[in-house]
């Protein structure tokens, strides 16, 4: 039942199409991987497969007719806990938050149950996503399939678990300074941060996006004709274009690419991750590129902003709480956050300026290339139970010195594995487009995927064979 699994998701739904597999079927194998992985992977919550079971009998009622509701009927797909669908509570995580039930969908559940999509479970994250672990005072610790001693990431900390360890093809993150693109780094998958915008998200906030989550490139394109369908909630969007996500690889040849390998602050990239993203480099030179060096977007005037503007913000939602709910927050976020409710009114006002400054560094620095490639993460893996890779809430963004800028210039960003540490631990390559060229990222991220090959060893916990 597991080699059911191993298709990609075009795959299985053109066998849907062709009765060569029933949607049935499929969820079955799916449901059967769950329970085998997840007492050991923590990627999940709100997990129904009774009902799952149902849409799916559904689904093959359709396909048998003739008559499959949308581009996605039958396909599996998760959404973080952080987007709300109808009729569920939105526990963003944290143990402080009153389970109340969603009146209606977000955009993308809306989107996605529009085209026959079976959203079979939510994924796990940290408390109001504010971390890049995960660590949660309500759900269940997520692990890294790749090594469960290991972190997954966050804030879509049970998307890139739920994703490397095989729970179907399709997933659905957030990203507001990295939580898409950091996860999927260190678990292999490839992770999408669209041009702001482009995915219509509610509630929406400065630099907060949402995006796929996926074994392969083609997996998220798969999802986008979907996802980016019009939703008048979100009023940062873009207008909707009806774009043809399935793009060739790229040809590179006289390309100038960007190559920067200091974030400019926050930890230095380790040894095995720069030689890692600088192979990357190599392989697009080979094929004709122009990699030209490039400083750093990100300084610590701005990372410093921004951390106390998030802070003050925080602890206003904090602060609103009853005393009793506040106790139920991580500690780490709630000590992070305190330090928002002494800063001075012009400190918190100068922070957030530092998203306009950010802005124009990252708009300066592709005046000169067409994209840029940086590392992901700076460091290769860190512990399962700690909050983020420093595990101090006095130096809370150390790690996102490579990926925040880019949500604050609104630049389309991803990240695609490209290759593995000593320890056996994915390293993730990203790659930045100007504002709006979300297609040229898919382009260069595909003719990458088809440089390095497909992923051959994903960690699999199935009943005939478990691996870690």
């Amino acid at each position: 039942m597991s080699e059911i699994l191993n298709k990609s998701a075009r795959e299985t739904l053109t066998a849907f199409a062709a009765k060569d597999l029933s949607p049935v079927e499929y969820m079955q194998a799916l449901i059967t991987r769950v329970e085998d992985s997840e007492p050991q992977v923590g990627a999940l919550y709100a997990f129904e497969p009774e009902r799952s079971l149902e849409e799916a009998k559904a689904s093959e009622a359709r396909y048998m007719a003739g008559t499959p509701k949308g581009l996605l009927d039958g396909m599996p797909v998760t959404i973080k806990d952080l987007i709300a669908m109808k009729g569920e509570p939105v526990p963003m995580g944290t143990a402080a938050t009153e389970l109340i039930p969603a009146a209606e969908d977000a955009p993308i559940p809306a989107r996605l149950r529009e085209d026959g999509a079976i959203m079979f479970a939510r994924t796990t994250c940290p408390d109001y996503g504010m971390l890049s672990s995960g660590l949660s005072s309500y759900h269940n610790l997520a692990h890294n399939p790749w090594k469960l001693s290991e972190n997954p990431g966050g804030s879509s900390a049970g998307a890139s678990a739920a994703g490397a360890a095989g729970y179907g093809p399709l997933h659905i993150g957030t990203d507001i300074g990295g939580s898409i693109r950091l996860p999927a780094g260190w678990t292999g998958l490839f992770g999408f941060k669209p041009t702001l915008g482009r995915i219509p998200i509610y509630p929406y906030y400065t630099g907060r996006c949402a995006g796929p989550m996926t074994p392969t490139v083609d997996d998220a394109a798969l999802l986008m004709p979907t996802i980016t369908r019009p939703d008048w909630r979100d009023a940062t969007a873009q207008p909707y274009e009806a774009i043809d996500w399935q793009v060739p690889a790229a040809d590179v040849r006289g390309m100038k690419i960007g190559l920067m390998l200091d974030a400019g602050c926050g930890i230095d990239p380790e040894p095995e991750v720069i030689a890692a993203v600088q192979a990357a480099a190599d392989t697009f030179a080979a094929q004709g590129a122009e990699i030209v060096p490039i400083a750093p977007v990100l300084t610590r005037e701005m990372l410093d902003g921004l951390d106390i503007a998030w802070r003050a913000h925080f602890w206003g939602i904090i602060e609103a709480l009853a005393p009793e709910r506040r106790d139920m927050i991580l500690p780490y976020i709630r000590q992070w956050a305190e330090a928002g409710a002494s800063a001075s009114p012009v400190a918190v006002a100068l922070g957030a300026d530092q998203t306009f400054a950010m802005r124009e560094s990252t708009a300066k620095a592709f005046q000169h290339v067409d994209a840029i490639l940086t590392p992901v993460n700076p460091n290769v893996s860190y512990p399962a139970d700690w909050a983020s890779p420093t595990n101090d809430p006095a130096l809370p963004f150390e790690h996102i010195g490579f990926t925040v800028a880019w949500n604050m210039g609104e630049q389309p960003a991803c990240s695609i594995n490209c290759g593995f540490s000593a320890s056996g631990m994915p390293i993730g390559l990203q790659i930045v487009a100007p504002r709006f060229q979300d297609t040229k990222v898919f382009a260069l991220a595909k003719a990458f995927e088809g440089w390095r090959g497909p992923i051959t060893n994903w960690p699999r916990f199935d009943r005939e064979r478990t691996s870690a």
